[in-house]
């Protein structure tokens, strides 16, 4: 069963102000996310029983997984320092 991704407009927007090589590799997984939202090296985030985070080069993938809609929504992108930290 193949997942539905969804990118919030901001994360479009990040990705877009990105170099070529990073949209590239964050496309890639986004497509590979389609497939397999839980790939090797996800990680899930404490304190929310949907979200992950998966690593792109120096970059952070944050989403949320919904099995019962087959829905992946990525919901931040951005430098590993930038994404993770509390109140972002």
């Amino acid at each position: 069963m193949a997942y539905r991704v969804i990118v919030k407009p901001s994360v479009a927007k990040v990705i877009r102000k990105s170099d070529r090589a990073t949209q590239r590799r964050i496309v890639r997984l986004l497509g590979l996310l389609g497939e397999n939202p839980r790939p090797e090296g996800v990680v899930k985030l404490q304190g929310d029983e949907n979200l992950w985070r998966v690593r792109v080069g120096g970059y952070r993938v944050v989403y949320e997984i919904h099995d019962d809609r087959l829905v992946v929504l990525v919901l931040r992108v951005g430098h590993r320092g930038d994404v993770c930290r509390k109140g972002r």
